[in-house]
């Protein structure tokens, strides 16, 4: 599940990159290839989707880094969990084996 998390973080990034790279900061970009007033989406209307998708991007992948950092601390918990019983069946054994004696 954490790789898919991260994944899907890597992949929104692309496209969160690409989507960046359309706009065009001084109102160019992709809604300057749609001059004329009689189109379907018109200029602003494309500067607006792809400002709201920058922003959903965004938070989606900021979601993302929230549930993959709340993954690994659970995971870091149970690798601990299991190394602190591992070590206490290795005393325990060494110590029969020192009562045995």
């Amino acid at each position: 599940m954490f790789t898919l998390c991260v994944v899907l973080i890597i992949l929104a990034c692309v496209v969160l990159a690409f989507v960046v790279l359309i706009q065009n900061s001084k109102g160019g970009g992709l809604a300057s290839n749609f001059a004329s007033s009689n189109q379907i989406m018109g200029v602003r209307k494309t500067a607006d989707v792809l400002e709201k998708t920058t922003w959903g991007i965004a938070a989606f992948i900021m979601v993302l880094c929230f549930a993959c950092a709340f993954m690994s601390k659970s995971e870091v918990k149970s690798l601990r969990g299991n190394q602190v019983q591992t070590e206490q069946t290795q005393e325990t054994g060494s110590t029969q084996s020192q009562t045995q004696e």
